[in-house]
């Protein structure tokens, strides 16, 4: 006989009248959010708002959003992890909202964590647990810990809000024996493990490691071996594995296809413990502001800072925050540990799993991270300390689940004198950090913590007194943690700042440089010309602004570019300050070649552009308008997007990407190709000629110019030549002449280039995704 649901203990009215005072807490939590006083800062707006607003363009007006042509010039974003393309309700926003704003973008962050919190609660009723304790698991889960102060981490967060979904129909679809239910567990594991985050993967690991406790330590004894309750378990995990493939699969292999020709393909031991958790950090869970994480940068004094000292960690402040409110916290500690529920079944496993997270979360503080960080997907992943979602998750659970059990104890069972020994001592713990880090400012807030776990007691206790009204028993738990949550997780600068600060990602923006700039390339369009803008050292959100505006820029803000766009420009993840504009010995200055083949027209930089590039002359740069935001310099060498020239000339693009001496060339009439290619195509390419000037040009115009598809109009000169697209190269693109597929070639070190026959073609540049699972076929190896 198959394992049944156990028993709920409490009418449905009580779960519905819980779900409601959660749906209440909620929206009074994330007000500020999304009534517009605030929006969420930092990557939500710098790198998550942009890719919306471009994927909201692309839907409607009937483009492909697969690549994008607005920064690195030119990305993959199907493979993007980041890209939103696949989280279903940020793809329904952009599918229905021509522009989405910050408070609707804002909005699906936190209805997603809502929804996440829904998923604890109906696995405590399926559990037969209390609603007051699945009440407090969902406001500690979804506004707790790192969902409250990482919340700008889009993608992370909606990974996050997806395990509780998919947890909750797994364990039904294992009690149960369902493949329905099994496909609905794959379904929302699919969603969250298209994040394709360490998050997500720490979330995989965590449901495998629950279909094997379950094997081996069933919630009810059932009298069967291991092998018969996983031979029972098939049939839901196969509908669960069928799902899952067929929802997440196609983005995997695309992920996992693109790594290989990314920048970050693999993170080392030593690189991965700088972002470890200090193990200092717990008492974060007990008094929030203790380390001043809520005040300006220079008052925060925990690690890693200088007020602490030496860590040699690089994590922001805010990631080392783990409060998820006094309630949850203390009934852990208290009862969880002090009277040892937390090691009852099935509340162990989620012990397990905090213990595991924590462990894995400090990385260089623990002799075992090395093994850990030698498991299949580690090496993907930089920071061990994003397992603070999990540590929040799995302590929300715990905490709601030792109220549960507070509410249906006995009298002797409630008593604790250990558990409250234990919360004593961590507090005089906080006191003395504080007092050894000469912190004595730290004091009033262990004062308010403990005036919060007064008040969260005194709410507890009255709760178990008014267990025959339901509804003010709820209100009795829910009300303090509620208050709770709003001050010690309350907007900061880390979570929130004012809409203004980003004015420049709105549509509609006002801003001066950004409408100069569209002013300047509506003037200068031209049938062969598209040219592109940087944006470099004038703030931290500005980089990506040209996937908001249309514009085409050869950098932008994303952790993930391509190799060979890299090796060309040494291009970094980010061009927030001035510093962080690196040039490369092939792309010198702004002043150079490759700039010039970039279509590099228009350059705007937050201070003087001789600040950033060092080689510019007097003269080289003309300044075109000086703005509030950035001096706006032009470029009047960049060439035109299409070239068509016809003469090839051999270079070593290996060695000019290590070295530099990019030829002075007039590339409207030659092209480079690298000697191998010119042997391999048999390529009638020259050596370096005398004459730079010399050889024959055709004429190409853009016909038509989307994001996967670009459409040119060539005449070749009566020898024959090549059509030059300077877009970026990449092998999942594909190139078509007069409707025949042709060799598509890679010319002037990173640029997509084609042979042309003598006279006019139509030519297509098609960006066709699915080129990327060649390499998992038998004959693309």
């Amino acid at each position: 006989m198959l394992m049944s649901p156990p028993p709920k203990t409490e009418p449905f009215r009580v779960f519905l009248a819980s779900v409601l005072i959660f749906f209440a807490a909620s929206l009074y939590l994330c007000w500020p959010w999304v009534s517009g006083q605030v929006t969420i800062p930092w990557d939500a707006k710098a790198h998550f708002q942009p890719q919306l607003s471009f994927l909201a363009h692309a839907l409607h007006r009937g483009a492909a959003p697969w690549w994008t042509p607005n920064v690195f010039a030119g990305m993959p974003q199907i493979a993007d992890p980041q890209s939103l393309i696949f989280s279903p309700l940020y793809l329904a926003l952009a599918a229905l909202v021509p522009e989405p704003n910050f408070q609707q973008a804002d909005g699906v962050a936190f209805l997603m964590l809502t929804l996440g919190g829904l998923g604890w609660m109906l696995y405590f009723r399926d559990r037969g647990w209390r609603a007051a304790g699945g009440l407090v698991a969902a406001l500690a889960f979804a506004y707790g810990g790192s969902a409250a102060w990482r919340i700008q981490h889009t993608g992370q967060i909606l990974s996050f809000s997806w395990f509780p979904l998919a947890f909750w129909a797994l364990n039904r679809a294992l009690d149960r024996g369902s493949f329905r239910w099994g496909m609905a567990a794959g379904l929302f594991a699919a969603f969250m493990v298209l994040g394709r985050d360490q998050i997500a993967w720490l979330f995989c690991l965590v449901l495998a490691a629950f279909v094997v406790y379950r094997v081996f330590a069933p919630p009810a004894p059932d009298g069967l071996g291991a092998g018969k309750r996983f031979a029972r378990m098939l049939k839901p995990l196969a509908g669960g594995t069928l799902v899952g493939l067929i929802v997440a699969g196609p983005a995997l292999l695309w992920t996992l296809a693109l790594a290989e020709q990314s920048n970050r393909s693999e993170i080392t031991l030593e690189g991965a413990m700088r972002g470890s958790l200090h193990p200092a950090s717990v008492l974060t869970a007990f008094v929030a502001d203790l380390f001043g994480v809520q005040g300006p940068l220079s008052g925060f004094w925990g690690p890693p800072s200088p007020g602490w000292g030496e860590t040699g960690l690089y994590i922001a402040r805010n990631m080392g925050e783990l409060y998820f409110g006094a309630l949850p916290v203390a009934a852990l500690l208290v009862f969880g540990i002090g009277r040892g529920w937390a090691l009852r079944r099935p509340a162990v496993f989620f012990f397990g799993a905090l213990l595991a997270m924590y462990v894995y979360a400090i990385g260089k503080y623990t002799p075992v991270f090395p093994a850990l960080f030698d498991v299949p997907g580690a090496n993907l992943f930089r920071r061990p300390a994003d397992a603070t979602f999990q540590i929040g998750a799995f302590a929300a659970v715990l905490g709601g689940f030792c109220v549960s059990s507070f509410l249906s104890a006995a009298a002797a069972d409630r008593r604790a004198p250990l558990g409250y020994g234990l919360l004593g001592a961590v507090l005089i713990a906080c006191v003395g950090v504080a007092l050894a880090k000469g912190h004595a400012d730290a004091l009033p807030a262990i004062g308010f913590a403990l005036a919060c776990f007064g008040l969260s007691f005194a709410g507890l206790f009255a709760a178990r007194r008014f267990e025959r009204r339901p509804a003010l028993a709820l209100l009795l738990v829910a009300l303090p943690l509620t208050f709770d949550l709003s001050l010690n997780n309350r907007p900061n600068q880390s979570t929130a700042l004012p809409p203004e600060t980003f004015d420049v990602l709105r549509e509609q923006t006002g801003n001066e440089t950004i409408g100069f700039l569209k002013q300047k390339l509506a003037e200068n369009a031209a049938p062969d010309r598209r040219d592109r803008v940087e944006l470099a050292g004038i703030d931290f959100h500005w980089p990506n602004a040209g996937l908001t505006h249309g514009l085409d820029m050869d950098l932008g803000y994303n952790p993930i570019r391509l190799q060979l766009f890299v090796d060309v420009t040494h291009a970094i993840d980010h061009v927030a300050l001035p510093e962080q504009r690196e040039f490369s010995p092939a792309f010198p200055s702004y002043k150079s070649p490759m700039a010039n083949l970039m279509g590099l027209r228009w350059i705007a930089t937050g201070v003087p552009a001789e600040q950033i590039d060092k080689t510019l002359k007097p003269g080289d740069l003309p300044l075109a308008k000086q703005t509030a935001d950035a001096f706006i310099y032009e470029n009047k060498d960049a060439l035109p997007r299409v070239l068509a020239p016809a003469r090839a000339i051999a270079a070593d693009f290996a060695a000019l990407e290590r070295d530099g001496g990019v030829p002075d060339l007039d590339y409207r009439r030659n092209v480079l190709f690298d000697r191998a290619d010119c042997a391999r195509l048999a390529l009638s390419c020259q050596e370096a000629p005398q004459d730079v000037s010399g050889g024959e040009a055709g004429e190409a115009r853009i016909a038509a110019y989307e994001n996967t598809l670009v459409e040119v109009e060539a005449t070749a000169p009566a020898s024959g030549g090549f059509l030059v697209l300077n877009d970026v190269w990449q092998n999942w693109q594909a190139v078509y002449v007069d409707g025949v597929e042709a060799e598509l070639l890679k010319a002037n070190l990173m640029f997509r280039a084609v042979r042309l026959a003598p006279g006019p073609h139509k030519v297509r540049f098609q960006f066709e995704p699915v080129r990327a699972f060649k390499r998992f076929w038998p004959a693309g190896r």
